[in-house]
């Protein structure tokens, strides 16, 4: 399918954004009412969960360590600014633990949770009236290029995320512009990752992914930055993670102008 002939919503860019917020919003109620398909999705995610979390946590142990290992050249500075310094480094690994903990942990999920994920976006798919132009994808080939595409995401995530470490040590930028900036660099990153299934049942790959979501960016970073600011709050991945594969399903089928409406 063509990008550029996929028809965007008639509002401003706030009100796609907004809309693509209420595409989670719609995951969850579908999340609500069919919750023992759902709960079948929070099983992967408590495994990869209790990974990351345990990984995040040893990070936040060590992170003092290695903030004085990055500013070696503060050692000899006034406690007050060589102080001020590392809270600033040690802000900044944060900052980048959390994008790559976030897009690690929904492609480790994914590839774990395949069959039932699989299994909620086809559900949510027939309640739309079923997948228009769907193919038969064999289970190994859709996990393996699972397994690739999510590899390329994570190299993504680290490509962006080693700049805005660098840039997290500008003060004041680097606590209030580049947390932004990196709510939207992860909110991207995981829109394009959750909507893996659904686009390979219709035969479309990573970079088919990547344009057709373009055409709609903003309603596609309002889905995004949501997940992913839910993904931050403690077990906030682990509940919303099956939600979030539900809207991955709304998303698609909007950006691909088709039905999102239940028959």
């Amino acid at each position: 399918m063509n990008a550029p002939s996929i028809a965007a919503p008639v509002t401003g860019a706030v009100g796609r954004f907004l809309s693509g917020v209420g595409l989670l919003l719609r995951g969850l109620g579908l999340y609500v009412r069919s919750p023992g398909l759902m709960l079948l999705g929070i099983v992967p995610a408590l495994i990869s969960g209790a990974v990351f979390l345990s990984a995040f946590a040893a990070l936040v142990y060590f992170v003092d360590d290695l903030a004085a290992l990055v500013t070696p050249f503060a050692d000899d500075w006034s406690t007050t600014a060589r102080s001020l310094v590392r809270v600033i480094a040690g802000l900044a690994f944060l900052g980048l633990g959390g994008l790559l903990a976030v897009v690690s942990f929904t492609a480790v999920t994914l590839v774990i949770g395949d069959p039932f994920y699989e299994k909620i976006s086809e559900r949510v798919e027939e309640r739309l009236g079923g997948t228009p132009g769907g193919v038969e994808v064999p289970f190994w080939a859709s996990l393996r290029r699972s397994v690739v595409d999510s590899l390329r995401l994570v190299g993504l995530s680290v490509l962006f995320g080693i700049p805005l470490f660098a840039a997290g040590f500008i003060p004041v930028v680097g606590q209030t512009v580049v947390p932004v900036i990196g709510a939207a660099v992860g909110g991207w990153l995981l829109a394009v990752e959750l909507v893996g299934a659904p686009f390979s049942r219709r035969g479309l790959r990573l970079p088919d992914r990547r344009s057709i979501l373009k055409a709609d960016r903003p309603t596609t970073l309002g889905f995004g930055v949501a997940v992913f600011l839910c993904f931050l709050i403690p077990l906030g991945a682990v509940l919303v993670m099956p939600a979030a594969v539900a809207g991955a399903t709304l998303l698609t089928r909007r950006s691909l102008g088709q039905s999102v409406q239940e028959s």
